[in-house]
């Protein structure tokens, strides 16, 4: 193991003892569930970005690129307060492939996704079974034949590791501003391997092991330069909604 990879699994299993001492001392479980907002993860400085993990379909052999980046534009982070720097994810989203290739893949994504947590207590999950919605604020730019192709994925803890909790990112701005997205965790749609899974059961909220953002342009056979700002990603109760949410189940499953 890499020595900083040895210090961050040191450091998770150090919070993991100091949180959990934390919550006995303040005696949480006596308490009624917090309904406070929960950061999941910020994208503010170059340490919060090593916590994801990305990919795209030039990994197996096709085109597209992806680049996942610090942004320090004052210009793109307009109207973020006390936040000088956010996450860029950005790239060309090509479906071709390389020649030899051609009828044997497909190309079109790209996304990242947060890295597993492993610690000596075990892997650290978050728990959001007392909050609704996963809030995310984000900001929209490039070719907009693309804005219908992102998707947000929910990975809980269980026995597949190719179950994926999925939903399209339905975007209301065009000026390329930032804005909250909110979507009901009852709304997520479970896949295997990209594929609707026949018997949809209950999310497991109380252990969500990742969270991610993918772009699927091969699904909808659209390409183009594409740019995503991220700011962070929360889970809220319906008392900290600033904006409408989807209220209907997404049956696109990532069509």
């Amino acid at each position: 193991m890499a020595l900083s990879n040895l210090s961050a699994y040191l450091n998770r299993s150090t919070r993991y003892v100091l949180d959990n001492t934390a919550k006995i001392l303040r005696m949480e479980g006596t308490k009624d569930p917090s309904r406070a907002p929960m950061t999941l993860f910020t994208f503010q400085t170059r340490e919060d970005l090593k916590q994801f993990a990305t990919g795209c379909d030039a990994d197996i052999g096709g085109t597209s690129t992806l680049h996942f980046e610090l942004d320090d534009s004052p210009e793109r982070n307009k109207g973020i307060a006390g936040s000088p720097s956010t996450a860029r994810f950005r790239g060309e989203m090509r479906l071709d492939v390389r020649p030899e290739l051609r009828g044997k893949i497909r190309g079109g994504y790209a996304g990242f996704r947060s890295k597993p947590r492993p610690s000596l207590f075990g892997e650290i999950c978050d728990d959001v079974s007392n909050h609704q919605f996963l809030g995310l604020r984000l900001r929209l730019g490039g070719d907009p034949r693309l804005r219908n192709s992102y998707f947000v994925n929910i990975q809980t803890d269980g026995p597949f590791t190719t179950d994926l909790w999925q939903h399209r990112l339905y975007f209301k701005r065009n000026d390329g501003g930032w804005e909250d997205i909110f979507i009901p965790f009852d709304n997520f749609i479970l896949t295997n391997t990209g594929e609707l899974v026949q018997h949809q059961i209950t999310m497991f909220r109380e252990r969500v092991r990742t969270v991610g953002i993918s772009l699927l342009g091969g699904n909808s056979g659209v390409s183009g330069t594409y740019d995503l700002g991220i700011h962070s990603i929360r889970a809220v109760n319906e008392e900290d909604v600033t904006m409408p949410p989807l209220m209907e189940k997404d049956p696109s499953h990532g069509a």
